[in-house]
């Protein structure tokens, strides 16, 4: 079915006079002349064969055809204007962030609370790997991941740097003694060859064993599960320090014995041919941001 109505220009005319209770001051708002106001109203009194308003020598009153007249366009006027900002408010944006499973479950989710709150309208999605990405499709935004900070075609940002010791439950640390070579050892394995050495032979040669006195075990295929193994007490692993810096505060790991081994670095990756969407950058300065904190207070 066809609306008929009259043209927008009256109504708006209509709108502003019978709002400001003067047809001086609705020019004023709409950027026109009084004569030109008036000129449009009696158009629309005419279209409708009523008056509108009560015309007198400082001001205008609404009729009572006006006033139902106004309720309804001013009710639209506001309806279509509300509309018209939900349309125009600013899109939520969406960053794809890469990072490795361990990563992921025992530093970054723990922390997204704190990026939500700060930042409500940016949809953050993880997406948990152990096999790196190409920044440069457009697929992924960012990527954090663990390595000496040399990525061909990407440009990385040094966020954390790490250290590995040997660490256990408190209950399955009163059961064993100093002889590292007669511990319930936890292995992981790395999904790719690393550029350090960072698996129990290379602890058993800075602590003067043989490789060989640490090579049996239990062994897993995620770095996450051998860290909930040895919070289990099933063995003794040789952990990431800044993964589990959460289980080291509350006690729940506890340090056998030194020495640690100085481990590689998290960096967080971006393209180099292709600049980052302005929701990426935020996620970037966040992860910095926070990364420095952990350090701050892991310094106390």
């Amino acid at each position: 079915m066809t609306i008929r109505l009259p043209s927008l220009t009256s109504l708006r005319a209509f709108e502003a006079a019978a709002r400001l209770r003067s047809f001086k001051k609705a020019a004023g708002e709409l950027s026109v002349t009084a004569t030109a106001i008036s000129h449009r109203i009696r158009v629309l009194e005419e279209y409708l064969e009523r008056p509108l308003f009560l015309r007198k020598v400082r001001a205008v009153e609404l009729t009572p055809d006006g006033l139902t007249l106004f309720t309804a366009v001013h009710s639209g006027f506001e309806t279509i204007s509300a509309a018209i900002k939900h349309i125009q408010k600013p899109r939520r944006q969406s960053v794809m962030l890469s990072t490795t499973p361990a990563f992921a479950t025992k530093w970054l989710i723990p922390r997204l609370v704190f990026f939500q709150e700060a930042y409500p309208d940016i949809d953050l999605h993880i997406h948990a790997s152990n096999t790196p990405v190409d920044l440069n499709t457009g697929t992924v935004d960012l990527a954090v991941r663990y390595g000496l900070g040399q990525y061909a075609g990407e440009s990385a940002t040094l966020l954390l740097e790490d250290h590995f010791a040997p660490v256990a439950s408190p209950t399955l640390l009163t059961t064993i003694n100093q002889d590292a070579s007669q511990w319930p050892l936890i292995h992981f394995d790395w999904h790719h060859p690393l550029p350090v050495d960072l698996t129990w032979g290379a602890w058993a040669q800075a602590s003067g064993l043989k490789p060989s006195d640490l090579s049996t075990g239990m062994r897993y295929f995620e770095e996450s599960h051998a860290i909930q193994a040895t919070i289990a007490g099933q063995g003794v692993a040789l952990l990431s320090l800044l993964l589990i810096e959460e289980e080291l505060r509350l006690g729940v790991l506890q340090v056998v014995t030194k020495p640690s081994l100085k481990g590689m670095a998290y960096h967080v990756l971006k393209s180099s041919q292709y600049p980052v969407s302005e929701a990426a950058a935020i996620v970037e300065n966040w992860l910095l941001r926070i990364a420095h904190k952990n350090v701050a207070d892991i310094m106390k």
